[in-house]
């Protein structure tokens, strides 16, 4: 029973560190890094609030250094499937009843957590785990992790007061319920913070969860359920159990309570499970929500009145930030030909002038790409190009330590050729000039050459421009910049998602996205109920 209405902290983003030469948090992080190399763990499951092993051994190595062994983890089998199954519902009556003050302190708490006392930890498994260079781990892990649980307890409390009108002689409420059964949450391996916010946020709701982290993140995700144990999260409320798709899915979408899954990933995967979903329909209690951010070939589109240098340093950044492994990193730009000379000249010399390798040299700008996989995905797209196109800087890779992909540049005249078109989650960019008096005709091409609609941006600086754009671009990206790079998006700023091929477009991180792990219910209660049937319409003249 709640004993009063309880306000909470007003979030704000946390401050994102410097990491500067002599600054207390370089060297702070510089020694955790030397501490977590300096020892292998083993990371086991966690079910019901326990450490299961299954003894499916898999290692965790950092994507620079193959030569050196993190640790290893134990990914799941059937039985262990179900078991976290049976333990989220056995969680879930509990968790459900538990006030919303205290399971929103939980939450707080490890933001907290995270910000302070492991902060140095979630970088360093992320830069370790993920090769992600010091900036991208403190973007990442540190804060947006902390701004994803901040403003989700934001949020939903403004959710709960929402609340109907109501009539003389009557109380009218709504109850936001979690949903019946439990949620599947699978995430991916390229942000550490998507990775806990997809299974806190329906854990938020009241939800307990599954949660099937991607493999080549599972060395950060364990310092995650550490963080959610230590700030007071019950038993069976997320349960971790890394491991194969199809071994989870095939669990989780045939079972009765089977009530929603939240994922991020690819969009193959995701439309796969959909199928499952609709296969299985006959055997649900209710209809699941399926709630999904997946692929994006996102766009960068210059006018012929942009800025010439905001242009090439949002190409920079855009594209090669994390090596291109974001959903919404630039893949494909659009480039009017009175500019096409200067943007290749100083995009060739920017990426001339990046230094590659290991996280723990924090002047790197660009690290390894995060397994083999996706090296031979990315090299394969390369030596296409080198015959079909034309590469203007890059184009080269090496996997002799660790899975280097070099930041490549490519150009080519058609704007339908493959690397325009298809998404390939590397350091690679494709340029295509167009005629700089057909601006109008390039923004049909950008809105048609894709299938996804994730991110997208224009540079220019003729505001006619910049409407016409955003007009004709509306369904193109789920998030659109003017004048900036199309990724970066921070928790309760820019919410994040797109559409078509892109996924749900349910905004991680806003109220849109929390709505989905609720079942509103409505009450009336009429103070003084009639005791006659008859109205009187119905009285004779």
């Amino acid at each position: 029973m709640s004993l009063g209405h309880y306000s909470l902290p007003v979030p704000a983003n946390e401050p994102v560190l410097n990491y500067a030469p002599g600054s207390p948090e370089r060297a702070r992080l510089k020694a955790t890094l030397k501490e977590l190399k300096g020892q292998t763990i083993e990371v086991p499951m966690t079910i019901g609030g326990e450490a299961v092993q299954s003894g499916d051994v898999h290692e965790m190595r950092p994507p620079h250094e193959r030569a050196h062994l993190l640790g290893t983890y134990h990914a799941c089998r059937t039985e262990d499937v179900q078991r976290a199954v049976d333990a989220a519902l056995a969680a879930k009556a509990g968790w459900a009843a538990t006030t919303w003050e205290n399971r929103a302190a939980i939450f707080l708490k490890a933001a907290e957590l995270i910000a302070t006392k492991y902060r140095p930890f979630m970088n360093g498994t992320t830069m370790l785990g993920q090769s992600k260079n010091v900036y991208q781990a403190e973007i990442d892990a540190a804060c947006e992790f902390a701004d994803f649980l901040r403003f989700n307890v934001h949020f939903l409390s403004q959710i709960y007061q929402q609340q109907p009108l109501n009539a003389p002689g009557m109380h009218n409420r709504l109850e936001y319920r979690p949903l019946e059964g439990f949620v599947l949450a699978v995430s991916p391996f390229n942000f550490t913070a998507i990775g806990g916010n997809i299974p806190a946020a329906p854990a938020l709701c009241g939800n307990t969860v599954v949660w099937k982290p991607a493999g080549t993140q599972v060395y950060s995700a364990q310092m995650t359920m550490r963080i959610f144990e230590e700030a007071g999260l019950p038993p069976g409320v997320i349960n971790m159990i890394p491991g194969e798709g199809p071994i989870v899915g095939d669990v989780c979408f045939a079972h009765p309570e089977f009530a929603g899954v939240h994922f991020t990933g690819s969009t193959s995967v995701f439309n796969h499970m959909w199928k499952m979903v609709g296969e299985n329909m006959h055997r649900y209690r209710g209809y699941p929500r399926l709630v999904g951010e997946t692929g994006g070939k996102d766009f960068v589109l210059a006018h012929p009145s942009a800025d010439v240098d905001a242009v090439v340093t949002g190409l920079l950044r855009g594209a090669f930030e994390y090596q291109g492994q974001k959903c919404s990193a630039a893949s494909r730009a659009y480039i009017p030909s009175n500019m096409a000379d200067e943007v290749r000249e100083r995009l060739v010399e920017g990426v001339r002038s990046f230094k590659i390798g290991s996280v723990e040299e924090f002047s790197n700008f660009v690290n390894a790409v995060i397994d083999e996989r996706s090296y031979n995905k990315i090299a394969g797209y390369l030596d296409h190009a080198k015959a079909e196109a034309s590469i203007l800087v890059g184009g080269d890779h090496d996997k002799s330590e660790g899975y280097f992909v070099q930041p490549t540049v490519i150009e080519t005249e058609n704007a339908s050729y493959r690397t325009m078109c298809e998404e390939i989650f590397g350091p690679v960019l494709t340029l295509h000039v167009y005629d700089a008096d057909r601006f109008d005709d390039v923004l049909t091409t950008v809105d048609q050459t894709s299938p996804y609609a994730l991110t997208g941006a224009i540079f220019s600086q003729d505001r006619a421009a910049v409407q016409l754009a955003t007009d004709r671009l509306r369904n193109a990206a789920g998030n659109f910049y003017v004048n900036d790079k199309p990724t970066g998006a921070v928790v309760g700023q820019q919410p994040f998602g797109g559409a078509r091929a892109s996924g749900t477009n349910d905004k991680a991180g806003s109220a849109l996205n929390l709505y989905r792990w609720l079942s509103p219910r409505t009450i009336k209660e009429t103070f003084n109920p009639p005791t006659d049937y008859r109205y009187p319409f119905m009285a004779e003249a």
